[in-house]
Parts: structure tokens; C-alpha cells; sequence
């Protein structure tokens, strides 16, 4: 049998240098649905309903019977992860294991695949030990690393200008993607959004392999995305950033905005539906006026009405709270070509 091999995380940073070939979540579904590992693989050693039965035998029967029954169970779904996900791995193969903690549910699993001849990993303290890194460095805080806003009122190309500065060797972070959510009323994803902790989790193994040295750019949001929250110490660095201010006229942007959406006014029935949950804001006057250009699919004058009389107003108000901008950058035109300028102004910036 092939030694276990005890592996402990001190820095988010080192999963990246554990020289793995998979990392292995032995946790039930929804737990590993909550949060787990970057990159984690799941096979389960109990699925939900057994590990609620098992709990249930522990409290309320005895724990030997629990025990007894845990093991039979872990080695059937052990069985079958090694006839199926596990079939064609070669015996060179080296996987890191995890549980809750890093005790029986891990071991038992871990066990079984080093009698096979793999050469096994198994995380010292488990998921606790990753959750416990994700808090000091998110909520703990302050933030190990030096931020820069990206601002500017909607439509201004935001999400795009970051990827290209990315491609131009800036370090940036991706709220949105990482959230998976445009950040307004209209910027829902079908596919639904992580949990917080799983999104907590996305946002540090994002941040850990950057540069504190050299700043991350990150556009400039609200304390919420969705149903998601910027946890403290990120939300405290992004306030207190340094802003860089994309400008340009309602006409590009509402040009920009009518082509970024497309996905949501292709949907007439969920467009009007999205529109009528600004009644709130709004006289009804508007929204009616809104939901007809939505009707006569007058995309590029719907986006700039949204603009002018819903977003703009709320930017300035939400700007007025944050430092003031370092940098504006002006633009007559959001076309491929002038976004591709204005990346490299924001890169140059940066330096």
C-alpha cells in the first residue's frame, strides 16, 4: 500500500503548488454544492440522504451501529467510484482526498485508493481548514491586495475594458463572472448564481495568485450582486480605491448596452417582466413608455431611457459616497477599435 501523504494549507496560494492531479471532495452533494476546493472534484462516500441517516443512528442509537453501517456504505459507494470515475486513472495517478475535517470520511476513502497503489494526498483538517483561509483573508481583513476601480456610468463597457486589460497583462478580478450575476435588475443569469460561501471561495482562489506588489483592477460595484454580498474586507479595499472614470456620451452607451443585452430583450416576455419590477421606482407614465419602446423592440432608445432616468441618477448618488476619481478616461465611441484604447490607457494608468 502506498503511503498517505498529509498535506496542510497555510495560504491560499498553495493549492496551486500541491502538484496534484485531482483534488477529491468525499463529501455529500449538497455540501460540496455549498462550497468546496477550487477545482474540486465530488465523489461522495455518503450521498445526502445517507449521511442524514447515519447522523440520525449516531445521536439517537449508538455510535458503534453508526459506525458499522458508515463503513459497509463507504466502501459500496467507494466500490463504485472505482468502477466508474475512477477506472482509468493509471498508477502514477496522485489525488489530494478532503471531508468536512479531514477525519473518517476522507481517511476511509483515502485508504482504499493508496491499496489500489495510488500515491494519496489528504488535507490536514479538511474543508475547514480551506473555509478558515477564505475568512482571514476576506472578512479579517484589511485586503492583502491593492486595488483599482474601474467606474463609470452604465453601458460604459466596464466587464469588457477588464478582459482586455487582462489580455494586456493587468491583473484584474472579475466580480460579476465570479458572481455570475451584470450586477442590475437586468443582469440575472439563468443559470443562477453560487452560494455565498462558494462565491467567497471563487473570489480567493481568484486573488491568490496575483501579485499584492501590483495592483488588481476590479470594477467598481455595489455592496451586493445579486443575492450574493462582497464580503467586508473587500468591500472596505473597493471603497477606498482609487478610480479610474470610463466617460462617454448616452449614445454609445445606450448603443453598447442595446448589443451587451441582447440575450435579455431576445426574451420579450421576461423583458416586460423585468421592466415592470421598476414600478416601484418609477411613474407608471414611465414604465408604460418603457414596455411600449420594449414592444416596438426600440432596443437602443429603451436602454438610453433605463439610462437616463434610472441608472445615471443612482451612479451619482452611489459615487458621491466613494473616493473621488483619480482618472477619467473620455471616450465619442464604444466600438471594438476605441475599446481597444482605452485598455491601453487603463493599463498605462495602472503602471
Amino acid at each position: 500500500m502506498a503511503p498517505l501523504r498529509p498535506v496542510r494549507l497555510t495560504d491560499p496560494a498553495d493549492l496551486a503548488r500541491l502538484g496534484v492531479d485531482a483534488i477529491i471532495d468525499v463529501r455529500s452533494p449538497a455540501e460540496w454544492a455549498e462550497d468546496r476546493l477550487p477545482g474540486a472534484l465530488n465523489l461522495p462516500v455518503l450521498d445526502d440522504a445517507e449521511r442524514a441517516r447515519i447522523g440520525t443512528i449516531y445521536v439517537q442509537q449508538s455510535r458503534f451501529e453508526a459506525r458499522r453501517l458508515g463503513g459497509a456504505l463507504v466502501a459500496r459507494n467507494a466500490a463504485r467510484h472505482l468502477e466508474t470515475a475512477l477506472a482509468a486513472h493509471p498508477q502514477t495517478w496522485h489525488p489530494l482526498v478532503y471531508c468536512w475535517r479531514g477525519g473518517q470520511r476522507s481517511g476511509s476513502f483515502a485508504t482504499i485508493l493508496a491499496q489500489v497503489g495510488w500515491r494519496v494526498a489528504v488535507l490536514e483538517g479538511g474543508y475547514r481548514s480551506w473555509r478558515r483561509l477564505v475568512v482571514q483573508g476576506l472578512y479579517d481583513g484589511p485586503l492583502r491586495w491593492r486595488l483599482v476601480a474601474l467606474d463609470g456610468n452604465t453601458g460604459t463597457a466596464k466587464t469588457d475594458l477588464l478582459h482586455r486589460a487582462a489580455a494586456r497583462g493587468a491583473q484584474v478580478l472579475d466580480l460579476e463572472g465570479l458572481a455570475r450575476h451584470r450586477g442590475s435588475i437586468f443582469g440575472a443569469n439563468p443559470a443562477g448564481q453560487p452560494a455565498q460561501k462558494g462565491f467567497e471561495s471563487a473570489l480567493m482562489a481568484a486573488l491568490a495568485p496575483l501579485d499584492p506588489a501590483r495592483p488588481v483592477l476590479v470594477e467598481a460595484e455595489s455592496p451586493r450582486l445579486g443575492a450574493l454580498t462582497l464580503p467586508p474586507a473587500l468591500w472596505a479595499a473597493l471603497r477606498a480605491a482609487p478610480r479610474a472614470e470610463i466617460r462617454a456620451p448616452l449614445s454609445a452607451r445606450a448603443a453598447y448596452l442595446a448589443a451587451t443585452y441582447a440575450d435579455v430583450t431576445a426574451d420579450r416576455a421576461r423583458l416586460a417582466d423585468l421592466l415592470d419590477r421598476l414600478r416601484p421606482f418609477h411613474p407608471a407614465e414611465r414604465i408604460e413608455s418603457w414596455q411600449a419602446l420594449a414592444a416596438a423592440r426600440a432596443d437602443t432608445d429603451l436602454a438610453a431611457g433605463l439610462m437616463a432616468h434610472h441608472y445615471d441618477p443612482r451612479y451619482a448618488k452611489a459615487r458621491a459616497r466613494h473616493t473621488p476619481t483619480a482618472t477619467v478616461l473620455d471616450t465619442d465611441s464604444l466600438d471594438a477599435d476605441a475599446l481597444d484604447r482605452l485598455a491601453d490607457r487603463i493599463v498605462a494608468a495602472l503602471a
